[in-house]
C-alpha cells in the first residue's frame, strides 16, 4: 500500500524539476520578481531543497519568464535573480543543478510551458534524465501539463490556486507547498516506500 501515491524507487536515479515562483518563492501575483530585492524564498523551501537534494540525482528549476520579453526586466536582471537563489540554495546545503527560463511572450514558443522544451534541454545538458524518473513540482495546470507531456509524476502546489478535485489526469498529488510534500516525501523514501 502507498498511501502518499508516490512513485516506488526514489533514489538518486531521479530528477526534481521546479517551477520557480510560486514554488521555490513568493509570488508576485499579477506582476513580476524584477529584481533580487524582490524575491523572498517561501517559508520552509530551503530545509526543503537541503532534503530534497539529498535524495535526487539532478534538481532542475523551469521557468516561465514572459516579463523579459515584455522588457519589463533585462536578462541581466533574471540571470542575477537565478544566479542569487542558486547560492543562497547553496549556503544552505541544497543545490540547484540549473535554471532554464523560457522570455518568450506568445505561447507557441516550444520553451513556454507547457510547452515541453525546457525539458528536452534539461535532458540534453544532463543526459541521464529519465522523463519516467522524474517529477514536476508546480503551482498551475500549465506546469501539470508541461510534467504529463514528459511522462513524469506531478505535484501541484496550492500557492497560488484553491485546491483541485483529485482524481485529475494532470496532477498526482496535491501539497500547500514544497515543504510539506518535501516533509511526507523524504521520511516515505528513506523507509524504502
Amino acid at each position: 500500500m502507498n498511501p502518499l501515491n508516490i512513485k516506488p524507487g526514489i533514489d538518486k536515479s531521479w530528477t526534481l524539476f521546479l517551477d520557480r515562483d510560486g514554488v521555490i518563492n513568493i509570488e508576485s501575483v499579477g506582476s513580476y520578481i524584477t529584481d533580487w530585492s524582490e524575491f523572498t524564498f517561501h517559508d520552509g523551501v530551503l530545509d526543503a531543497l537541503h532534503s530534497l537534494s539529498r535524495t535526487f540525482g539532478h534538481i532542475i528549476v523551469v521557468s516561465n519568464q514572459r516579463g523579459v520579453g515584455r522588457g519589463i526586466m533585462t536578462m541581466e536582471s533574471l540571470r542575477e535573480i537565478n544566479a542569487n537563489m542558486r547560492e543562497a540554495v547553496a549556503g544552505f546545503g541544497g543545490r540547484i543543478d540549473k535554471v532554464y527560463s523560457c522570455t518568450a511572450i506568445t505561447d507557441d514558443d516550444r520553451n513556454r510551458k507547457p510547452n515541453t522544451g525546457m525539458g528536452m534541454q534539461a535532458q540534453e545538458d544532463f543526459p541521464v534524465i529519465d522523463f519516467k524518473r522524474s517529477i514536476m513540482v508546480g503551482n498551475s495546470m500549465s506546469d501539470m501539463e508541461f510534467g504529463k507531456r514528459l511522462s513524469m509524476h506531478t505535484i501541484f502546489l496550492t500557492t497560488k490556486h484553491d485546491p483541485v478535485d483529485l482524481p485529475n489526469d494532470l496532477i498526482d498529488e496535491q501539497y500547500p507547498s514544497l515543504q510539506a510534500w518535501a516533509k511526507k516525501l523524504v521520511p516515505a523514501v528513506m523507509a524504502g516506500c
